[in-house]
Parts: structure tokens; sequence; C-alpha cells
């Protein structure tokens, strides 16, 4: 058989996996629902300047766009947000992303506030008809300082307050969930310095004939132990995630009020709450729930027994499912896989058929352009191993020159205490279709791999996750997988920090990509929201006490022993990593003469919404290594200025 595929360099394939295609046709999903016989979801929709747009889809199949521009489904509330809506009966409830109101929507008019205006935020609510209102998160910035938050009660009805608080005193809440005669409340609750994914706990309360909340108790939960989705079954039990045992597992509280496993497995039925409303099962009756349960990083389905305390696994072709709802005999959630865009999904939990009702990309997608990733794990520092998702380049018109290896980008996922899922990413494809391979490391610390494993990273940001980058480039280079004079290192936020360590303090990587990343940890500790305010401590350590480990895990006071090129991208309006941190990086490498690039973006905050901001990321980080590797491009990509390359030359 003749090949007639092109011979070109790696890096120089030309690919219909283009910005263009992934801007222009990429919506975010998130947040499905049922309600009575609709199905609502969000779509972060970047071609409106990341406006996020609620959508009902009746019976017939049709979509409704609820809240029209300028109005935005988004929550400030912790700043990253999520539970940015709830339904009843039709009656959508949402917090408007300009003023943080709350506003309610019915279907024969636009959207109305309900709250006032004022310096408050509002997530996470759910709905109490018995008394006419909703119960949700409050975050109040009114006072100065540090916000107060609480959980509150807001009428249906327009009214001229910022809702009656309910529950305070702790520094942070979530999850309130009302049980199903309305006469209990269960919620969550942490305080400084724990993150809730270090320890947290659930309480519940009496509701009062007033509305008030009596008589709370502690009901599970701590300082060492994680607390995931309260929630109350059909019967009024009340059922929770707790990682008590090393993994996010289902417990109930039984007659007595003694807690029981319902299934214990070595497999995480939660995640890290970085958003509100997340969720990982779902009530099918009170002898079923159908949850998704996460084994060495991949999402499997299941419908687990309450009675036999037996789960089941369902045929599922997606490994990153999210967002799961449950209603009759049908599932609902967000799923991907790694040929698979990520859709809103229904599953008839009686026949098995999954119905795709949104996917995030509806444009033409070139499956044989996809790099399907290999799970792969690899030794790293003290003779533990570490794991990742390997991308081998993949495009089926060109081959690259005989025993040339391909440059590896490793991505280090941001959080840090998050991870990295095999969920098809176009932006992933970008690189590979092009003739780069892909490492997505999910280093120690990163989720799905029980809680020791979590936590590895604590006292030890800056070190194992950076061990753990290293080691995954060094295993390919030996396996001869990559070429080990090309090998990149890029990251956002948490991963952006990552990215800065590893360029700073070891000589493994070449060049590196910092998306929004933190430079200064002193400065972070300093400067940044209530949310993560004193998670830097179970990271670093305590601040101001052990302000030495700051200092020696910055890679800003370090960049004399950075001397390699660094693209910056950096939103404007980032309160969680301030643009004073990259600017601060920049002018370090440019007085010393390395080539670096800084691309900052106006109006955007931490991470990327904006459609024409996404595409100049992607394409000036290609056109930023096509110029410090020196190879072609098989299309033009609008330049970005590289200070120093030619000095460096």
């Amino acid at each position: 058989m003749v090949n007639t595929r092109t011979i070109a360099n790696y890096g120089s394939w030309k690919s219909p996996i283009t910005s263009d295609l992934i801007v222009s046709g990429t919506v975010g999903l998130s947040q499905p629902t049922f309600s009575d016989d609709d199905i609502y979801w969000i779509e972060m929709r970047p071609t409106e300047g990341g406006r996020n747009v609620l959508v009902r889809r009746d019976p017939s199949g049709e979509c409704t766009d609820i809240n029209q521009p300028p109005f935005n489904a988004r929550t400030r509330a912790h700043e990253y947000g999520g539970g940015d809506y709830v339904v009843n009966s039709r009656v959508v409830y949402f917090s408007n992303f300009a003023d943080q109101r709350l506003h309610r929507s019915r279907p024969d008019g636009g959207p109305e506030p309900i709250t006032a205006l004022a310096d408050v935020r509002y997530a996470d609510a759910c709905v109490d008809n018995g008394r006419s209102r909703l119960i949700c998160v409050r975050e109040d910035h009114s006072k100065g300082g540090e916000a107060v938050s609480s959980i509150a009660a807001v009428q249906f009805d327009v009214n001229d307050g910022c809702g009656e608080v309910l529950v305070e005193g702790n520094d942070f809440y979530s999850s309130p969930k009302l049980s199903p005669d309305g006469t209990h409340l269960a919620w969550l609750t942490w305080n400084h310095p724990n993150m809730p994914w270090d320890g947290c706990e659930l309480w519940v309360g009496e509701v009062e004939s007033d509305g008030s909340i009596g008589n709370t108790r502690w009901v599970a939960g701590g300082a060492h132990e994680s607390i995931f989705q309260p929630e109350w079954s059909p019967s009024g039990v009340l059922y929770f995630s707790s990682d008590r045992n090393g993994w996010w597992n289902l417990q109930r509280i039984a007659d007595q009020g003694e807690i029981e496993t319902v299934c214990a497995t070595k497999g995480e039925l939660g995640t890290p709450q970085w958003l509100f409303g997340m969720s990982s099962y779902a009530f099918i009756s009170d002898e079923q729930v159908v949850c998704c349960h996460i084994e060495h990083g991949i999402s499997r389905l299941g419908v687990l027994d309450l009675n036999t305390r037996k789960l089941k696994d369902v045929d599922c072709p997606f490994t990153d499912i999210q967002y799961l709802r449950a209603a009759g005999n049908f599932a609902l959630f967000r799923g991907g896989s790694p040929t698979e865009v990520a859709s809103i999904s229904r599953l008839n939990l009686q026949t098995g058929e999954i119905e795709t009702l949104r996917r995030s990309n509806d444009l033409d997608i070139f499956p044989r352009y996809f790099s399907v990733p290999r799970p792969i794990e690899f030794p790293t520092e003290a003779g533990l191993i570490a794991h990742g998702f390997f991308y081998p380049p993949q495009n089926p018109d060109f081959q690259a020159p005989e025993n040339e290896r391909p440059p590896l980008i490793v991505k280090s996922h941001g959080g840090p205490t998050a991870a990295a899922t095999t969920a098809l990413a176009l932006s992933v494809q970008y690189w590979t279709s092009r003739g780069f391979a892909v490492l997505d490391v999910n280093y120690g610390g990163s989720t799905g791999y029980g809680r020791q494993y979590r936590e590895r990273l604590n006292n030890k940001w800056g070190i194992v996750d950076v061990d753990d980058c290293v080691n995954g480039a060094r295993y390919l280079v030996n396996r001869g997988e990559v070429d080990g004079k090309r090998l990149v290192i890029t990251g956002g936020s948490a991963g952006g920090y990552t990215t800065l360590c590893a360029l700073t303090f070891r000589k493994a990587f070449m060049a590196g990509a910092s998306h929004f990343g933190v430079s200064d940890a002193e400065a972070l500790a300093r400067d940044t929201h209530k949310f993560e305010s004193r998670y830097l401590d179970g990271l670093l350590g305590p601040y101001p006490e052990r302000r030495d480990i700051y200092f020696e895990r910055s890679p800003i006071n370090f960049t004399d022993r950075l001397s390699c090129p660094v693209i910056f991208f950096q939103g404007l309006e980032d309160k969680v990593v301030p643009p004073n941190q990259a600017e601060q990086m920049v002018e370090a490498l440019r007085s010393k003469g390395i080539p670096v690039s800084y691309v900052s973006f106006a109006g955007e905050q931490h991470g990327f919404r904006q459609a024409q901001n996404i595409k100049r990321a992607l394409d000036g980080e290609l056109y930023f290594y096509s110029r410090v590797f020196g190879f072609d491009l098989a299309e033009a990509v609008q330049p970005v200025v590289i200070e120093n390359l030619k000095r460096r030359r």
C-alpha cells in the first residue's frame, strides 16, 4: 500500500482542529436538572462574551433561552461560583452576574430581581414551597473586611431585602438541603484554614413554625473528614458521601442516629467542592441510587441497591461524568469520553438507551484526528507511583521524518486539588493533531485516587507536583516516545504555579506557558479572596509564621535560576491571582534577557471565557513554541510579541 502521508516535522502538521473551530462552535455545559417534565442546563457561550445562558428543553425537544442578554446566570460566591440557579414549577431563580442579585424568571415574562441591590451574593439554593421561599448560601461583602457567609432564606416575591439569615457563625456554608416533608434542613460547614475537601461538618436543624432553624446538631465530619453532597432520600433518610475510610464512600444516618457505610469501595463517590451544586449520586427511589464513582481517575456509572448494598456498573461510553441527577427511570448528567465532546445526556435506566440532548460542540469534528489517551503510571520520588494520561501525536495526513521524536507538552492541572480526565478536550487535540505529544499529569494531590494520594501535597506544594511532572516527562523520554530536548510545561492557576516552579527550580523543561499562574506564594496568601485565603496553610504552612517556606517556594524570588523562554497569559480583572504576579515575573525575565511574552486580556477574570481571548491564547502559545524551537507552522496565526528572542539567538 502506498503511503500518502506528507512528511513534515512534528509541530508543522496542518490540522482541521483550529482555534476558530474550538471557539466558534464550543459552549461550556454544566448544572443540568429535571423539573416537572422539563430539563434545564447552563451554557457558557464564548461567542457571547462568556455569558451563562439558562436553557429549558420541553418534552417535545424544543429549547428556549431563559435569560436573554444582558442577563448572565452566574454567581460570584466563593469567586468560582456554581449552584447558579434553581427551578420551581417552570419558575427559574438565578443569580445575575452584573449585580449579583437573585432574579426570578417566569414563563410569561423576563427576569426581575427579588433581592436588593447590595454587595451580597447568593448560591446553591433549594426550594421551600411550604414557606414560599428559597434557602441558599449567602455571602455578604457589604460590611468591609472578610465576607460573611451564612445560610439564608429569600422569599419568592420581589422584595427590597437581602434575605433572612437562618444559620451563621462559621466561615463557610454549602449544600443546604430541605427534607421532603419540609421539617428539617441539612447543610455543610467548615472553618479556616480548612478547605471542604480537607474537613467539613454535616449539620441538621429543625425548621420551626416561623421558618427559623432550631435544635441544630452535628451529624458527621470534622477537621480531618470531608463530607460531600448531603441528600435526603424520598422517605427522609439523610445520605452523604464521606472519606472517613480514605475514599469518598456513600453513608447514611440509621434509625438510632449512627452512621452506616452503604457501599465501601476504593473509588471516589465525590470530588472537591470547588463549585457549588456538584453531585455524584441521585435517588431513583428509596431502594436505589444512580451514582458515578471514580476509579484510577476514570468515572464509572453505576446503580447501587441500598438494601443489598451491591453496586452494579451501567454500560456507558462516558469516562468523565458530572452533575448527576435522576427523575423516575432517567438519569441526567454531563458526560464526556476520549472520542466524544462533553454533552448533556439522558440515560434510560430501564433500557440503557442514552440520548444526547446538547453537545458542547455541534460542528464537524474529525475523529480520525483524535489522539486517544493512554493511562500511565510512572515512578516518582520516595519510591512512589504517580499517574497521568498520555496523548501521542495523531494526524492521518502527516508523518514525521524518520528518527524524529515529538515535542512533549506536560499539562499541570489547576486546583491543585483537581484532576485531569480522559474527556475529549479539543484544546488538547489542537496540539496532538499538529504533531505534539501531551502528558496530562495527575500529580500527587490530585483527586480520584483516594485521600492518601490527595494528601501527598500537604506542605509540599511546589515540590511533589513538580517532581511528578518532571518524572512523567522523563519516563516518556526514557521510553523513546518523546524528544527529551523539546519538553514544555504549561498550566493555569495552580497549574501555572507548578509550571513556574518547574521552570525555575528544575532543568527538565526548555520552555513553558503560564496561564494566570501564581509566581509569588506570599502575595497570594496576602491578596486573594476569602475561600482560598487560608488554603496555603495546608499546602505550604501557616502564614506568616512560616514565611520562609513561602519565600523559598516562590519562583519570583529565584528568577536567577530561570533560563528558558516563558509566555504568560493573564486576565486583568483576576481576583484570585492578580495581574501583578505575572507582571513581576515578566519584568524579571525581561531584565535578564530571557525570551518572554506577556498577553493580557481586559475584562477577563480567573480563566478565559471570551471567544477571541481563548483563540488568542491557543494560537499565541503555538506561535511562541514555533519561534522558540524553530519549526514552521502549517498556517499563519496571529503573532505574539516575544521580547529578547533575537538577542538570545
